[in-house]
């Protein structure tokens, strides 16, 4: 697809939420009525191609220079007025108007994944459900939570859900996400997580959807899904289970052979109500394999072994770590730590934002061909000069003036470098938000 196709699909996302941008506004019938410097179009794309700067630096560069550009006040008042629901519009057009990628297997994987984002704010700003002390800092600090899909084919964000901090649930953003997640028309969808997101009811909802999940378990041994479940005395394994899920602990009615796993009140179930007498049966496969660290890893999986060795499980759930390094990608390279904003509604508009030029730049990024060459390495494309350059792209729907972003990228390449792997960080997750002050120029 050309590039210049690709701005244009975002440019039309952006146009349809602008051209309806009644819907998505606080107030109806008053805001964005009258005109501005920043109309509804400039705004997002501006939302979108922002950086880390300060944000009057951030519109100086946006218009160009113009000594006429909005001042950070008004970039203020424009953005108070908008909900982040805007920016979900747009990546979610966006999205639907770009290509599938093209491929021979009836499977496609999507892993789930949450993050965890500090920001600068007060009680004048932000409510208390963002603000939270435990474990992370004697003064406190305000805190939202992302909870996102990756379409591990097409390095694409495909949904997500922003939560507060004191509202974290990622096993009901995961199952929120799979019950509206659009299906790709001619291949299953096979939706994987990291253990924080196993669950039956989880695994429940995806059946129901009539779709495939890998998750990752607590190893055998444990106090987790898999405790209390006869496995075979060999290291590695892959068996068959069947669960039956019920919620009450009535002994007169009759169930099926299988392992029974009570769910209580307190725990969500959806598909039996609790103190009812049904049962709901969930046949899974239990696979076990070791690491090459020497350490064993069990999925629960509900995907056809015919298809699927314990093999080439391994192999495919390797893949999770791909939104892992995407996170990485969003908050240091795009920004996503760097916020602009103390409000939490402003703040969910930025985290839609750097989705969106996540999704544009891996697009943009697919159309560059890159020359062979006979050299040691292979190479690639710098991550960080594409964000930079497709960043620059999307402005050019305020300024008009646009980069040879082929060009650009065609020449910024960076060596592929394999068989290289680093340790996790062993420090705290919690992250100090970035003050207004400090920001580059």
């Amino acid at each position: 697809m050309p590039y210049n196709d690709i701005l244009a699909k975002l440019k039309d996302a952006i146009r349809f939420v602008s051209d309806n941008i009644q819907d998505y506004v606080v107030k109806s019938k008053s805001d964005f009525t009258q005109k501005g410097k920043l109309t509804p179009e400039k705004l997002i794309a501006f939302l979108i191609g922002q950086g880390s700067k300060s944000t009057r630096n951030e519109l100086i560069e946006a218009f160009n220079g113009d000594k006429d550009h909005p001042t950070a006040s008004a970039l203020v008042q424009k953005r108070a007025r908008l909900l982040p629901s805007a920016l979900s519009e747009v990546l979610y057009r966006f999205n639907k108007s770009l290509d599938v990628p093209s491929s021979d297997s009836k499977y496609r994987f999507f892993a789930a994944d949450g993050s965890t984002f500090t920001f600068l704010s007060d009680s004048r700003f932000s409510s208390e459900e963002y603000f939270t002390t435990q474990g992370n800092s004697a003064k406190g600090c305000y805190s939202i939570h992302l909870t996102a899909f990756l379409d591990l084919d097409s390095n694409r964000y495909t949904d997500a859900i922003i939560q507060p901090i004191t509202q974290k649930d990622e096993y009901a953003a995961f199952r929120t996400i799979v019950d509206r997640h659009p299906l790709p028309t001619d291949a299953y969808a096979v939706f994987m997580a990291d253990r924080g997101f196993c669950s039956y009811n989880n695994m429940a909802h995806v059946i129901q959807k009539g779709q495939f999940f890998i998750f990752r378990a607590k190893d055998i041994g444990s106090k987790g899904l898999l405790h209390h479940i006869d496995v075979p005395s060999d290291e590695a394994f892959d068996i068959s289970v069947r669960l039956i899920i019920v919620r009450s602990q009535s002994k007169k009615r009759s169930i099926p052979d299988g392992y029974v796993r009570f769910v209580g009140k307190e725990t969500s179930f959806d598909f039996v109500e609790y103190g009812s007498d049904a049962y709901y049966e969930l046949p899974v496969r239990v696979v076990r394999f070791q690491l090459p660290s020497g350490e064993y890893e069990s999925l629960v999986t509900n995907l056809p072994s015919d298809d699927f060795s314990p093999e080439r499980l391994k192999q495919i759930y390797s893949r999770r770590w791909d939104i892992e390094t995407s996170f990485r990608t969003l908050k240091y390279t795009i920004g996503l730590t760097k916020f602009h904003a103390r409000k939490a509604a402003s703040i969910k508009q930025e985290i839609w934002a750097r989705l969106i030029s996540y999704n544009f730049t891996s697009v943009v990024m697919d159309c560059v061909e890159i020359p062979v060459r006979k050299t040691k390495y292979t190479y690639k494309i710098s991550v960080s000069t594409a964000v930079l350059a497709c960043r620059k792209f999307v402005l050019s729907l305020i300024a008009g003036i646009a980069w040879d972003i082929i060009g650009v990228l065609s020449r910024e390449l960076v060596p592929i470098r394999n068989n290289r792997s680093f340790p996790r960080l062993s420090t705290a997750h919690f992250r100090r938000p970035a003050y207004f002050l400090y920001r580059p120029s």
